[in-house]
């Protein structure tokens, strides 16, 4: 078993591309790990941060998990008078083989968002490699559900 990680800051209304798209789509990963804190630990906070397997065009704070693009969620908070809030990570147990795409929206201070992603990587074999690439394609072309 092969853990790759990825680490960064997103901005407040920000998308981030991890690359993982291979030529023939024979490498999956499945998220083993997922993390985030606040670029700026002084000021108050609550950032959402989620991860799609498809690109997105509108960044928000919503987490709807009947979303089968949706991979994984997290949310951090800080309340005033510099105590702690809660953290809740959740992240789905499925493999994928396509870049995966990260947002982040802070609804206090429109501050950064640190990211950290383990990722377990497999090698798929033809079967998984095919049900894997067709539920990318089938989420690619899906039209949005209102």
């Amino acid at each position: 078993m092969t853990i790759k990680s990825f680490r960064g800051s997103i901005a407040d209304g920000g998308i981030d591309t991890i690359p993982l798209r291979t030529n023939n789509g024979s490498t999956g990963y499945k998220i083993v790990k997922f993390q985030i804190m606040p670029a700026n630990s002084s000021n108050n906070f609550e950032s959402t941060v989620k991860i799609y397997t498809v690109e997105q065009t509108l960044v928000d704070s919503i987490v709807d998990f009947s979303d089968n693009t949706l991979l994984a969620a997290a949310f951090t908070g800080l309340i005033s008078g510099g105590y702690a809030g809660s953290q809740t990570i959740i992240h789905d147990n499925m493999y994928f083989n396509q870049d995966i795409y990260i947002t982040a929206q802070d609804l206090s201070a429109s501050q950064n968002t640190n990211y950290y992603i383990e990722l377990e990587q497999i090698k798929l074999a033809l079967d998984e490699n095919t049900v894997a690439t067709l539920k990318d394609i089938r989420n690619i072309t899906q039209p949005a559900v209102e």
